[in-house]
């Protein structure tokens, strides 16, 4: 058997139709013919891509690799050209929005080691606004920059919900702080507004979390004026799709950070992929992710101690397959509960909708 994590935030019923749906054509044919199964369920449909299809296959293909993985008694990576790496960088989301109270988080990964976080860089803004969240945020990168200096990386996620008009004041104001890299700075589709943005700033710029294919990625690339691409290995075709979208992040120069603020099934896929990435940069993954109330990283896993973090690193898991050993119970308990998360609406001063 192996364990798979198709996830679309918010849509999990219907990504679990589509998983049902994908695996009538796959029932009964031989697992380890992967790149087969992948053209499949890509080319096999007239509609394809999007996030609730491509998700889909994420899981179907991180499975059939922890399945092909055990069937050899290998890790993955090894079936994919073998690790380039030994362990691998790893940041940790740090919340809180209020300037002491950030500086106390930060605080508590640091000292488990981590040397980068990522802060969350604004709330809701609309197209033009007052400049309150923009220097909110201006304080908490000087308070962070006078306590901890340069010693720690910062990187900081906008969540595609600034606009033009406004990102543009905040990227020139953001430069004297050093950060690590500005994500999302504009939504993926307003793609040519993060190429006039680029121009305009030295600051590496990642995006790709909204991105879902090679072909998603082929005008990021073409570009060049992205620094860092971020492919979720549960939404962009699994570790199939996210290989041959590293190979070609590669060519390009562009450092590899993938996505993942999910659990152990797609941070050990990432792990798998990140071992065998030349420009594999660093790794999210969601330890202690602030949002979360239950159910954390940990908890669906019997083999807690591969991710065991030192020095802000954590090894590339070396046992068959994906590397996880998952709690099958722990699982069957939490389906019971059941999973309804949406994601809040935000609505602006006006009552039109805001980007979350």
């Amino acid at each position: 058997m192996g364990w798979g994590e198709p996830i679309v935030e918010g849509k999990t019923d219907t990504v679990m139709a589509a998983v049902r749906e994908l695996m009538e054509q796959l029932l009964e044919k031989d697992p380890r013919f992967i790149e087969d199964h992948w053209n499949m369920m890509y080319r096999g449909g007239f509609y394809r891509g999007g996030p609730v299809l491509m998700s889909a296959i994420s899981g179907i293909d991180q499975a059939l690799w922890d399945i092909k993985g055990k069937y050899f008694d290998a890790p993955v990576h090894e079936l994919i050209g073998g690790k380039c790496r030994d362990k691998m960088d790893v940041y940790s989301w740090v919340g809180g929005d209020e300037p002491q109270v950030i500086i106390e988080e930060i605080k508590k990964v640091v000292d488990r080691g981590f040397h980068t976080v990522k802060i969350n860089g604004t709330g809701r803004l609309r197209y033009l606004d007052s400049f309150l969240e923009i220097d909110k945020l201006l304080e908490r990168m000087a308070l962070i920059r006078e306590y901890f200096g340069n010693d720690i990386n910062i990187g900081i996620d906008f969540h595609g919900r600034v606009h033009k008009p406004m990102a543009k004041i905040l990227i020139k104001k953001l430069e004297e702080f050093n950060p690590l890299f500005i994500e999302e700075p504009l939504l993926s589709e307003n793609f040519e507004g993060i190429v006039e943005l680029a121009k305009n700033t030295a600051i590496p710029i990642a995006l790709g979390e909204r991105l879902f294919s090679r072909w998603d990625f082929k005008k990021v690339f073409e570009s060049g004026v992205v620094d860092i691409i971020q492919p979720d290995l549960s939404h962009a075709g699994g570790i199939t799709e996210c290989r041959k979208i590293a190979a070609m992040a590669e060519a390009y120069d562009v450092a590899l950070a993938p996505h993942c603020p999910l659990g152990p099934i797609a941070l050990a896929a990432c792990l798998q992929l990140d071992a065998v990435s030349y420009n594999a940069a660093i790794q999210e993954q969601s330890l202690g992710i602030h949002y979360n109330e239950s159910n954390d990283l940990l908890d669906y896993i019997k083999n807690p101690e591969i991710f065991d973090y030192q020095d802000g690193m954590v090894s590339i898991p070396t046992g068959s397959g994906l590397g996880i050993e998952v709690d099958e119970e722990y699982v069957q308990k939490m389906e019971q509960v059941g999973h309804n998360w949406h994601n809040p609406i935000w609505r602006h001063k006006d009552n039109s909708i805001a980007e979350w």
